[in-house]
């Protein structure tokens, strides 16, 4: 009988459909429509993607150069801090379970080293024995993912204490340094997500932690002005932050840096780089394969090479951006997901349209959890595009309930459309959810005024009867339609600085716990009596705690004749949580008498 070949999307992995030289000819697609897809689903995989059905009689084959096929990589740091006790709970299948539940033949140790796209066969070489064959296929798909960076000008980077985190390996080499008695100071490089997380592990298993950033913040994904929240965050919990730090050597004596001008070294025992990841694309450049201008492997919208029976998928190629119109890399294992069940279906013949990736992610940062959707308003200005945003603090739920908390929440929209264009949410509640509500507007290309009219859930335990992204959402309208002119918490200390007439509407003991020097305090309940004191001829900045009261005091002095009003987005609350990092790392004279925090 005839046999098809297929090659199966994995994580990290090179995967094929093989017939062992027999002539292939596919069935008619046809034949698969009815078929229940969760028997066409690896979902134990380590960013679990989809593959195709293979009928009996197909040979599957599954190439993996390391040891491990599927395994939990999202949650490898958490091993460093015993959240996950045993590095076997990492390891989703092995080999044997593929074969007695799937059928596939899955090879670890076993590289894909070239790609003859003539013979349509690959090489792979045993990582053990150093053996050579050939395999033949008919359809091809790689999944080689990103590798870790190392620059290579790093002195020091192949010392015995140096370690990256890409697999179960990688970790547990980690794991057992880190419980050497002598290992207590570590140093992570790099404040993206892998960073992050390493030091968030690290800490909770009690190390002395620094964390170094090339760049002005954390997690680039995140607005300026958002992330100072997991600065203060990160600093409260004893990891030593430091920003606009480039690393330069490690020794035996710590990490040397270069930092404000100076040069400076830092004690450390064991140091993770968590610099990035480039994606792997060596095997596909070698066979001819089309390199985009990201540096990732480029496929059409069916997530083909320029070769219609090599696929590719994963961290190695790039995407499009619907929102800002060209290709850029997207390291995430939810796109991942989709990008390898369209291939598979295509495979089959099966065409799906490809909308491209907003990217949505979330992270916890010890006791803050953030998430961010779309595009940030950064990135939405280096794409030319008109954006403006609004901050506000909105509860996560009704201010009865007793496990009820803030949140800081941002919304990024288009002028003078009002299209959503991103949002970002960080808070000890549930920021998550509201996150999905707007990737799913964005994904219908809705704006504002659609946000501002979602009915959802409600429930004082688990929401308010207008959630914070319809709070949000009117805010936003509100800005849109000249209802509320509004400088963000950035601008202020310019405006203190300069002496601007600005006017806190809270109550008096709320201003004696800590205000912005030189403001002026006339509280919302006395505003009617006092207006007067206002000034009508130079320009009036308003705030309170979170932007409702100073909202509330705008509307009633323009309907009293003011039109010199700005609101301050975000207010007190936005500004001390936005100055507190920069003032304490960068040594800077604060513009407040005191942070408010809560």
């Amino acid at each position: 009988m005839k046999i098809a070949k297929i090659l199966l999307p994995l994580a990290l992995c090179f995967v094929l459909l093989a017939g062992c030289g027999q002539k292939v000819e596919w069935a008619n697609p046809e034949d698969y429509r009815d078929h229940p897809y969760q028997d066409l689903s690896l979902g134990e995989l380590a960013d679990p993607e989809r593959i195709v059905l293979a009928k009996n009689g197909r040979e599957k084959a599954v190439f993996e150069k390391g040891s491990d096929v599927s395994f939990s990589n999202c949650g490898l740091p958490y091993y460093l801090s015993g959240t996950v006790e045993d590095s076997e709970d990492l390891i989703m299948m092995t080999p044997a379970a593929f074969r007695k539940k799937h059928d596939i033949d899955v090879r670890v140790h076993s590289e894909v080293v070239s790609i003859d796209r003539e013979k349509k066969t690959v090489t792979v070489r045993s990582t053990e024995t150093g053996e050579m064959y050939e395999q033949p296929y008919d359809k091809l798909v790689l999944s080689p993912g990103a590798n870790p960076i190392v620059p290579p000008a790093l002195k020091g980077a192949d010392r015995e204490n140096v370690f990256t985190i890409r697999n179960v390996r990688d970790i547990v080499a980690l794991k057992t340094f880190l419980d050497k008695p002598e290992t207590k100071r570590v140093f992570v490089v790099g404040g993206g997500f892998i960073g992050i997380e390493a030091a968030e592990n690290l800490q909770l298993a009690g190390k002395d932690v620094t964390l170094a950033e090339l760049s002005g913040q954390i997690l680039q994904p995140f607005d300026e002005d958002m992330v100072q929240i997991l600065h203060k965050e990160l600093d409260d919990h004893g990891v030593k932050l430091l920003l606009h730090t480039n690393v330069q050597a490690i020794t035996e004596q710590g990490v040397t840096v270069e930092r404000n001008g100076a040069q400076e070294t830092y004690s450390a025992d064991a140091v993770v780089l968590a610099i990035g990841v480039f994606p792997e694309t060596k095997l596909a450049a070698a066979a001819g394969l089309e390199i985009g201008k990201t540096g990732a492997i480029h496929v059409n919208e069916n997530y083909q090479t320029n070769d219609p029976d090599i696929y590719a998928v994963g961290d190695a190629i790039e995407v499009y951006d619907p929102q800002t119109h060209v290709w850029r890399k997207l390291a995430l294992a939810g796109p991942a997901q989709f990008e390898a069940r369209a291939a598979a279906d295509h495979i089959c013949g099966i065409t799906s349209p490809n909308h491209g990736f907003a990217g949505a992610l979330c992270l916890r940062v010890f006791g803050q959890n953030a998430a961010a959707v779309g595009i940030s308003e950064a990135l939405a200005a280096r794409s030319g595009l008109h954006a403006d945003s609004v901050l506000i603090f909105p509860g996560d739920k009704v201010g009865i309930m007793p496990d009820w908390h803030y949140m800081s929440l941002k919304l990024i929209f288009e002028r003078p459309t009002g299209l959503i264009l991103g949002a970002q949410a960080i808070g000890e509640g549930d920021v998550v959810g509201r996150m999905n509500v707007i990737a799913a507007m964005i994904r219908m290309h809705a704006t504002v005024y659609d946000l501002k009219d979602m009915t959802l859930c409600y429930s004082p335990v688990y929401s308010t009867a207008k959630d914070p992204v319809n709070q949000a959402a009117l805010v936003a309208i509100n800005v849109l339609e000249g209802q509320l002119r509004q400088v963000h918490v950035s601008e202020v200390r310019s405006l203190v600085e300069s002496g601007a007439y600005i006017v806190d509407v809270r109550e008096e003991g709320e201003y004696a716990e800590g205000h912005l020097v030189g403001s002026h305090n006339i509280p919302l309940t006395q505003l009617r009596a006092r207006m007067e004191e206002i000034p009508k001829d130079v320009p009036v900045y308003l705030h309170c705690r979170s932007s409702q009261r100073s909202y509330y005091a705008l509307c009633c002095l323009r309907g009293h004749g003011y039109h010199n009003l700005t609101n301050i987005s975000g207010s007190f609350l936005g500004i001390s949580l936005y100055e507190y990092f920069h003032d304490k790392s960068e040594g800077r004279k604060p513009i407040v008498t005191a942070y408010n925090f809560d």
